[in-house]
């Protein structure tokens, strides 16, 4: 294909505050995981796609249940509600873990 650009796993973001590798990051409407630690206004890498274990909020996550992503907190919730949807759970994380596995989507 002559059209084809790259498999888009790992995408470009430009930092809008200080950036720390393996920090969870929205940009619009991507979700990504930052690759390396980045200045504000600096680009970086930020991978879209895969499994990655985030900071999670409180509450039990069953496997398989949709992964939200809370800007203000920088977390993962179970909570629709004024957050943005990055994947499902991929192994189940108890109320009292503070983290989960989540497989990224690409999007939100």
């Amino acid at each position: 294909m002559k059209n084809y650009i790259q498999a888009g796993n790992v995408l470009t973001f430009t930092a809008a505050a200080e950036i720390k590798a393996g920090q969870g990051v929205m940009q619009g409407a991507l979700f990504g995981v930052a690759s390396t630690d980045a200045a504000t206004g600096d680009d970086f890498e930020a991978a879209v796609t895969g499994v990655f274990e985030l900071p999670k909020a409180s509450g039990a996550l069953t496997k398989g249940q949709k992964a939200y992503w809370s800007t203000a907190n920088g977390n993962v919730t179970g909570t629709a509600s004024g957050n943005n949807l990055i994947g499902a759970v991929s192994e189940p994380a108890a109320d009292a873990a503070s983290a989960v596995r989540v497989r990224l989507n690409g999007s939100v």
